[in-house]
């Protein structure tokens, strides 16, 4: 089984990806957080920092947001250079801002129009590119015609959030809907979508008992060490994860040179690090409200020990 950490924009950055390599790894492939091009801007250094080879320490694969061919081609070709072997094609990403422009999850409204740019990136294209989708906009049933275009191109990984975009993250991930692609491709086939812990992950695994690759992102960021208990391993402890915020500050302030940005940072990966603590309100009602990194330090230092998952289900 290959495992992927999943893209989240503002919080898997190159930053976020070494730490946790460093302290947990063993995903398989790191997917950035999506990339815009624009056809008629030059791409430059600053657009792509954030893949630049010589600041990722593990393996990842760049993602793009876009839906203009000649945009899509031209930031193809500079990830080509900077050797990579894949790019990921965002069509999941249910921001308004995003879906106004037909871009993410806003392209799969008109499947003619997303067949059109399948057939052009497709045919200039030299890297191998995978596909992240929902299956559909409005309703679950869309994802028929979806599939028919996507098994139409030449798509090396395909990676399924069983959402529509209306759902955004609210509810609970269709496996019925999922269950139609992996009826008709297994090989190329990804789950993805509320693995929050092991016995999720043997959930899926067991019903989809020929499926090869799976992808998590909120549940990686909720517990850092899923991939590690995934293969085995220990479960998270309080102590881990408190180091581990602490070695996310120290990059942070060394990037950003600042408490408030490195601060803002930290509280984005507690909002999701503090589920691992249900119980705990009023530590996760300071940290909300810290306004300094000391507040924020003295708060989670307060922290009890994470319950076993096991013992969480009974």
């Amino acid at each position: 089984m290959k495992l992927y950490f999943a893209p989240m924009e503002g919080i898997t950055t190159y930053t976020y990806r070494n730490a946790h390599n460093q302290m947990f790894g063993m995903c398989d492939k790191y997917y950035a957080p999506f990339i815009v091009p624009s056809a008629d801007e030059r791409i430059t250094l600053k657009t792509l920092r954030d893949i630049l080879p010589d600041r990722n320490q593990a393996e990842i694969v760049p993602q793009v947001l876009c839906n203009c061919p000649e945009a899509f081609q031209n930031f193809a070709e500079k990830v080509f250079y900077l050797g990579y072997e894949e790019l990921n094609l965002n069509l999941g990403c249910p921001a308004t801002t995003v879906v106004k422009k037909k871009r993410g999850a806003g392209a799969l409204l008109n499947t003619e129009s997303l067949d059109q740019f399948m057939e052009q990136i497709f045919s200039r294209t030299r890297i191998s590119v995978s596909v992240k989708t929902r299956v559909g906009f409005y309703h679950h049933e869309e994802f028929e015609q979806l599939l028919a275009v996507y098994q139409k191109h030449p798509i090396s990984l395909l990676i399924v959030h069983p959402r529509v975009r209306e759902e955004f993250y609210r509810g609970i991930a269709n496996r019925e809907t999922f269950e139609n692609a992996y009826l008709r491709s297994k090989e190329t086939l990804c789950y993805n979508g509320d693995i929050t812990t092991v016995l999720d992950y043997q959930a899926i695994t067991a019903r989809y008992n020929e499926l090869h690759h799976v992808m998590i992102g909120r549940g990686a960021v909720t517990n850092p060490a899923i991939f590690r208990e995934i293969k085995g391993g220990e479960p998270l402890r309080t102590e881990e994860l408190i180091a581990f915020s602490d070695l996310l500050e120290e990059r942070y302030m060394a990037l950003l040179q600042s408490d408030a940005f490195t601060l803002h940072k930290l509280k984005e990966v507690w909002q999701y690090a503090l589920l691992n603590f249900p119980e705990e309100k009023k530590i996760a009602k300071a940290v909300k409200k810290a306004n300094r990194l000391l507040d924020l330090n003295s708060a989670i230092r307060q922290l009890p020990e994470i319950e076993n998952q096991k013992e969480k289900k009974r």
